[in-house]
């Protein structure tokens, strides 16, 4: 529900912005490592890296170095979990 409540890309369409779910919090260098960004827009949360993809995810080319480790979902795919587990 947090990160629901944490994307700083709430007004995005939820199927072009994703969290990516870290173990630890993002180190503080992951947004200057970023490669190949065109028009996405990145932030840190406090585990999770939130991406949204202004042209799509399909055409994108963008990598991020820090969230290799993780896995990322889709902001309806997170709030249909965290519907289905009672949490709204």
């Amino acid at each position: 529900m947090s990160v629901l409540k944490s994307n700083p890309f709430s007004k995005a369409p939820p199927n072009w912005t994703v969290a990516i779910f870290l173990e630890d919090a993002p180190p503080a260098n992951a947004l200057a490592t970023l490669q190949g960004q065109k028009n996405e827009e990145v932030r840190s949360g406090k585990r999770e890296i939130y991406v949204t993809y202004g042209a799509g995810m399909a055409r994108s080319k963008l990598k991020i170095p820090a969230g290799a480790t993780g896995t990322a979902r889709n902001i309806n795919t997170i709030a249909k979990l965290v519907e289905l587990a009672g949490a709204t």
